[in-house]
């Protein structure tokens, strides 16, 4: 890969903005969760007290529990927008899966406590202390609340694509979930039937189980590097091998960073082509990529003018040095000096180019072409020469111009 590349790659992580709208829409519903839960923490103390509910007091605790982890996903989103560094070149993406690891986590304990729970309750019915009436209100509220701020996080998670907020609406979810044990179970009492919450609260536990470990597991696939889909993939793919200039791709490797990727390519370009042409044509293959899909953060390009997924002689080839000492003996010691030589390294061999300063006596020229002839038959590393020379060109004014031509 050019340094270019890699000059245009990094330029791009350091100068990339992260969209102030989308942070600061993550901060407002974070905070609106902190608010809401606090409110039914305190409803539910003073009401579960009040009315003899010990159900609506420990879920007041689940809910206090609710403004930790809210305040642990405000720090882990401002975190997430901060700008690439020395330290977090790729910027800080990360600490959004990190997040998504943890209340996936929290989840999955959530939904244990609740069957523990549930299995307490189910051998200690005779020792449930009857409720009162403002408890089941208190419940409903509690309930409608709950579920009223999984669908307005749910929205906006989904819309800013943060799997760190979609993970905090489900736990807003699981929360409800619990509230709804806690109602049947109160109403349960109410109504002569102990036994009923029990039973929701082993279906329900085992609900925010399956959700938690779905949210952790999609977390670990991100730090583990898992790519994106094949249909996304094919989609990428696509947009590079249309970029004008891109004979075929070979290699293309993609990988997750919280709501974007990152991609690496390796694009086939004609072997001929100047260094910054070369360049240019992964630049334009870059932009194409970063325009058509907007999920994508950056695209790391590297120009290669053969396919090098297989494992390639050039590695053991003498250093640029050596090759020009070589091309010396090749065309014998009556050849001029040379202004400078191309060197094309194509499959096992090197393919030169050389230009001459000055037009070459035709003895000379054969001489030197006979040469070549008979040395690269069997030379282990160059297969072939091309010699340009001064051509004389002579205008209407009696002028003579000199230019390279092939031989």
């Amino acid at each position: 890969m050019h340094k270019n590349d890699q000059d245009s790659a990094q330029d791009s992580l350091t100068n990339h903005q992260v969209d102030p709208a989308r942070f600061r829409e993550g901060q407002r519903i974070t905070w609106v969760s902190i608010a809401v839960n606090l409110v039914l923490t305190v409803m539910q103390v003073i009401v579960g007290f009040v009315a003899n509910s010990m159900a609506l007091v420990a879920d007041a605790m689940h809910t206090f529990s609710d403004i930790i982890s809210d305040g642990f996903v405000l720090y882990a989103n401002r975190k997430s927008a901060e700008k690439p560094d020395a330290d977090h070149p790729y910027g800080h993406g990360r600490f959004e899966t990190a997040a998504s690891l943890v209340l996936g986590l929290l989840l999955t304990a959530t939904g244990i406590g609740i069957l523990i729970s549930a299995a307490d309750r189910l051998q200690n019915l005779h020792e449930l202390p009857p409720v009162g009436v403002a408890a089941i209100w208190a419940a409903m509220f509690t309930l409608v609340a709950k579920e009223g701020l999984f669908r307005y996080m749910l929205k906006v998670a989904e819309r800013l694509r943060s799997p760190m907020l979609v993970a905090n609406a489900w736990h807003a979810r699981a929360d409800a979930l619990s509230s709804l044990v806690v109602a049947a179970g109160i109403g349960g009492a109410l109504l002569g039937f102990p036994f009923a919450d029990s039973a929701a609260a082993i279906v329900v536990g085992g609900m925010v189980i399956k959700a938690g470990v779905g949210f952790a597991w999609e977390a670990i696939r991100e730090l583990i590097d898992t790519g994106l889909s094949q249909e996304k993939v094919a989609a990428i793919r696509k947009t590079l091998v249309d970029t004008s200039g891109v004979f075929d791709l070979h290699e293309l490797r993609t990988r997750r960073m919280a709501h974007q990727a990152l991609v690496d390519a390796h694009i086939r370009v004609n072997p001929r082509i100047s260094v910054s042409e070369g360049h240019a044509i992964a630049e334009s293959a870059r932009q194409r990529v970063l325009q058509a899909h907007p999920a994508v953060l950056d695209v790391l390009v590297h120009v290669d003018a053969e396919d090098d997924s297989m494992p390639s002689p050039q590695a053991n080839f003498p250093e640029r040095q050596a090759l020009e000492t070589h091309l010396r003996e090749l065309l014998g010691a009556d050849a001029p000096a040379f202004e400078r030589c191309v060197l094309h390294y194509l499959g096992e061999k090197v393919e030169i180019e050389v230009f001459f300063p000055a037009a070459l006596a035709p003895d000379i020229l054969t001489g030197i072409e006979v040469r070549l002839a008979e040395r690269l038959a069997d030379d282990p590393w160059v297969r072939s020469v091309i010699l340009n020379v001064k051509v004389c060109v002579t205008h209407q004014d009696g002028a003579c111009s000199a230019h390279n031509a092939p031989q």
